[in-house]
């Protein structure tokens, strides 16, 4: 298996996320989003008028929150020069008493 693959169990806490290419995604929909409301209000069409606003709103919240995390800088998405976090070796601990888990890693040991 390649190293590249292999997981380490900190992703959720180390994960990277393209923002840049989510902020694009996030202005083109709300583009789209705030269209169709104007077009659904325009020929007299309330309750889609209502569910584009609804989208453009959620469109809005994700893209004010995709400016915040790329304001606060490569602490909370790293760039491409922090390396990839080494795998974790070495033996497992041992899980609670009667779990299938370590019942599991008892079997699998030689």
């Amino acid at each position: 298996m390649p190293s590249r693959l292999i997981r380490t169990g900190d992703e959720p806490l180390h994960a990277r996320s393209p923002l840049r290419m989510r902020c694009a995604l996030a202005l083109w929909g709300l583009a789209w989003t705030v269209a169709g409301t104007v077009a659904f209000w325009l020929v007299h069409r309330p309750g889609w008028a209502a569910v584009c606003g609804v989208l453009a709103a959620v469109t809005l919240t994700d893209l004010v929150l995709v400016v915040r995390h790329i304001r606060q800088g490569p602490h909370y998405q790293p760039g491409r020069d922090v390396p990839p976090y080494a795998p974790v070796r070495g033996p497992y601990p041992a899980g609670p008493r009667g779990s299938r888990l370590s019942r599991f890693r008892r079997s699998a040991r030689p």
